[in-house]
């Protein structure tokens, strides 16, 4: 049921109205947006609550903004100028953890910042890629994503996000086990139970209620945050421009199903606020704005940006569509991540508590694919597919010295869950017959 006063996107509540909406908007936002910073950080090897984790938090945060404004304001075909919210991918993290595991965040940023370009250029033909990713395929490779991410929400919620991060005593204590577990109770408990803005920001109250029961048990060092500066400078190319073919076909691959993803988004949110279809200008000025938005975070050390879904819900539950409303929570974002007291706050943030809310969230990303499978007819043809592309994809990244011969960059591919996952998917919805049954 839309609000028709407020189903033209320039349309504006009066003040008191548009900057609470804003702040609701970031608010079930924010704990996805700075996650996949915190585990990239991680798989880098970055130590927890130092400066370069905290600058890669801020610049999560700074460029979800301008992303965001990007999306609002638009600049000439860029952006859809409608309320769509900007965020750090989860798409990207298997991807981007394992390049920045294996040869660091140089090759990943620029990763980014390449694929970031293409994604852009992705904005003048998406329309006419969408047939080779109907809902089979992108539910395939979401859900991929989602199962590849869990054992790390697992190790998060245990007590360490890698192995060399585990202390073999406490990891998997009934203390961690219990903070992650508040985190889930609480988060559940409000998005079930309650309504508006305590539903919208449940993960996030979780979070705080998580960390909340961390710093009673000593868990909490807020060291970092006292040595934080108050005013952020940002440095370009931090760590370098360090080319790799893997990691940028990888990060690609990616971006092209993100760019699906955020055609689907701007699609919901026109039916959702106006009850009617995205227009094909709409659909490109928010794949551009996706792109620039990744390429221009990738220079600065930030990841990959994309529509945020959960916050197509608010417009659809609010009935105001005014994108207005959106930029007001683009220049929120980009306060706080200009402020470096914010990032170090989160930074300091115990394994347990992001493990708690990350099990809720790649266990969603997960859901969100079942979610788009739900839309096929399982036919053996379709389950044939499913089983093929997921056994391939998982299974090589479970194992992956069963491809330890393959060149470096396929070998990167090979293992990536994601790319395979995609491929796979891809050729065989080409190749095999519809009426195989």
């Amino acid at each position: 049921m839309t609000d028709t006063a407020y189903s033209d996107p320039n349309t504006t509540p009066p003040m008191a109205q548009a900057i609470p909406l804003g702040l609701q908007h970031v608010l079930a936002m924010f704990a996805s947006n700075v996650t996949p910073s915190v585990i990239v950080a991680g798989a880098a090897g970055l130590a927890f609550g130092s400066a370069e984790q905290i600058y890669l938090i801020q610049m999560a945060m700074l460029f979800a903004g301008v992303a965001t404004v990007f999306q609002t304001v638009g600049m000439g075909p860029v952006g859809a100028r409608l309320p769509i919210m900007q965020g750090t991918s989860f798409a990207f993290v298997g991807v981007l953890a394992g390049v920045a595991a294996t040869q660091g965040l140089g090759v990943a940023l620029t990763a980014c910042i390449i694929g970031g370009v293409i994604h852009f250029l992705l904005g003048g033909v998406i329309q006419h890629l969408r047939w080779l990713f109907p809902p089979l395929v992108t539910g395939l490779v979401i859900l991929a994503i989602g199962l590849y991410l869990i054992p790390v929400a697992i190790k998060y919620a245990a007590g360490g996000a890698a192995d060399f991060q585990m202390n073999a005593e406490s990891f998997g204590s009934l203390m961690h086990w219990s903070v992650a577990l508040t985190v889930i109770v609480v988060s559940l408990v409000l998005k079930f139970f309650t309504k508006g803005a305590l539903s919208q920001s449940a993960i996030l109250i979780g979070l705080l209620a998580g960390y909340l029961l961390a710093y009673f048990l000593g868990m909490v060092n807020f060291g970092a945050v006292a040595k934080a500066s108050w005013i952020t400078s940002i440095q370009p190319m931090p760590y370098g421009f360090e080319f790799s073919l893997g990691a940028v076909i990888a990060v690609t691959l990616v971006s092209i199903v993100s760019a699906i993803e955020t055609v689907g988004d701007a699609s919901a949110t026109t039916k959702a606020g106006a009850g009617r279809d995205a227009t094909d200008a709409e659909i490109s000025g928010a794949t551009y704005a996706d792109g620039l938005g990744t390429a221009i975070a990738g220079v600065f050390g930030g990841l990959p940006n994309t529509s945020f879904s959960q916050n197509v819900g608010i417009v659809g539950m609010t009935g105001i569509m005014s994108r207005h409303v959106v930029t007001i929570a683009g220049i929120i974002m980009i306060i706080c991540g200009m402020l470096p007291k914010i990032g170090a706050v989160i930074a300091s943030m115990p394994f347990p508590v992001l493990g708690g809310g990350v099990i809720v969230m790649f266990g969603m990303v997960a859901a969100a694919g079942l979610n788009m499978l739900s839309e096929i007819n399982m036919n053996r043809r379709n389950m044939v597919i499913i089983a093929v592309s997921l056994a391939f994809g998982l299974g090589l990244n479970l194992v992956p010295t069963a491809v330890q011969y393959l060149p470096g960059v396929v070998k990167i591919l090979a293992t990536s869950a994601v790319a395979p996952t995609a491929l796979m998917a891809i050729v065989l919805n080409l190749v095999l017959p519809d009426d195989i049954d």
